[in-house]
């Protein structure tokens, strides 16, 4: 079972940026799919980038060209740079690896 544990949220203006970090512990995930999500208040959990198996990437819509996730497998961690932040990109936001899920940092635009 690996361990995560996210950080870097906090309260941003629009159009400012911010880096979260998803670190894990117990188990190595180097090469493992590795997700962030997020779930805004009275929403449903989404996907928003995803570090495929040789690094590939995937992103939602909704953050294609602002968002970017990277992988650091020396340090076992996996970063989300979310540039020109918007209101809605508003939420507690997870990092997940197979069935395991990190406790959330919270993310707040403001207009």
């Amino acid at each position: 079972q690996v361990q995560l544990v996210e950080s870097g949220g906090g309260l941003v203006q629009a159009g400012g940026s911010l880096k979260l970090s998803c670190v894990a512990s117990g188990r190595d995930f180097s090469g493992r799919p590795v997700g962030w999500y997020r779930q805004a208040p009275g929403k449903q959990r989404e996907l928003v980038a995803q570090i495929l198996s040789g690094d590939n990437t995937y992103y939602a819509d909704s953050v294609k060209g602002r968002f970017t996730i990277s992988r650091d497998n020396a340090k076992n961690t996996v970063i989300l740079q979310m540039n020109s932040l918007k209101p809605e990109d508003t939420g507690v936001y997870y990092c997940a690896v197979g069935m395991s899920w990190g406790q959330g940092t919270q993310v707040t635009v403001s207009s």
